[in-house]
Formats: structure tokens, sequence, C-alpha cells
């Protein structure tokens, strides 16, 4: 066995296969019928099964609007709602813009709050929420307006007794 006879052989094979394109651009592609969409390069479409596994009935296999990807089915939700309450609870929203208006802004944002909350849990039917936060906006405002209606006097006093002493 001669060695470098067995080495030329060899060069001389890869040198005609070296010749020879790597890739056939020149041949046509292939089309895939009813694929909709476009055969990528020079890979394949991946197979369609015929035997379906999980209880799938036999046929073709469907995928979603892209391969690879199954599609999903999803059952529609089913929304409860309760009833709005018959006898709502007051919300006192008046009451809550005056006094946050008129007295002390940041206890008049929490009770219109609170009466917005009241406002929706009438509007959603829960009891207990809209008595526990009716009372509250209530409650708020009162302390709101006894602070408002206080530093008013408050001032209107300041006001006679500076009067006072300036005419004294």
């Amino acid at each position: 066995m001669d060695f470098s006879k067995s080495l030329n052989k060899l060069s001389a094979d890869s040198r005609s296969d070296m010749d020879q394109a790597l890739l056939p651009l020149d041949q046509e592609r292939f089309e895939y019928p009813g694929a909709g969409y476009p055969p990528s390069g020079i890979y394949p479409s991946p197979p369609v099964y015929l035997d379906q596994q999980y209880g799938a009935p036999a046929g073709p296999c469907l995928n979603g609007p892209y391969p690879g990807f199954q599609v999903v089915t999803v059952q529609p939700a089913i929304v409860t709602s309760t009833p709005a309450l018959l006898n709502p609870l007051p919300d006192y929203m008046c009451y809550s813009v005056f006094t946050m208006l008129c007295c002390c802004l940041p206890l008049g944002v929490a009770a219109l709050v609170y009466s917005i909350t009241t406002r929706d849990a009438n509007a959603f039917g829960h009891r207990p929420i809209a008595e526990k936060n009716s009372r509250m906006a209530r409650t708020l405002n009162h302390v709101n307006l006894c602070i408002g209606v206080s530093f008013i006097l408050l001032i209107i006093i300041s006001c006679v007794v500076m009067a006072i002493l300036a005419a004294s």
C-alpha cells in the first residue's frame, strides 16, 4: 500500500468536490402546496403528522397562524354581578365637596374618597362596605366642618379684639 498514491487520490477527489457549489443555488425551489407561507431557504417545512396524540382526531395537523404553535381555544369567562342596593346608603358627596372647598382641604379630600367608595359599594351591592364608608365620610365631614367653623370664629374673634385694641 502506497501512502503517497492514496494521498494524491484523496486530494484529487477533494479538489473535484470543491469545484462544485456547496449549496445548489441554481436549482429551482420546490413549492409546498397550500402552506400559506413561503418556504424557508433550503430547509423543508416540518412534516404534517397524521397520527395525533392525546385523543386528537386523525388528520392533518392544524397549527395556528404560525407553524409550530398550537391553537388554544379559551372558554368565555362567566361574569356574575350582584344587583345594586334597593335602599342605597347616603354617600354625602355634596357635603364632602363643600367641606373640602370651604373648610379643611386634607380632611375634605379624605371624606370625598370615602364618599366615592360608598357610591361604588352601593352600585355593586356591598352593604357592609357601604355602611362603613358612609359612616366614615359623615364623621370626616362633621370633623371638617367643626374645624372650619372654629377657624372662622377664631378669625372673627381676633379681628374684633384687634379693633377694640386699636380703638383704645
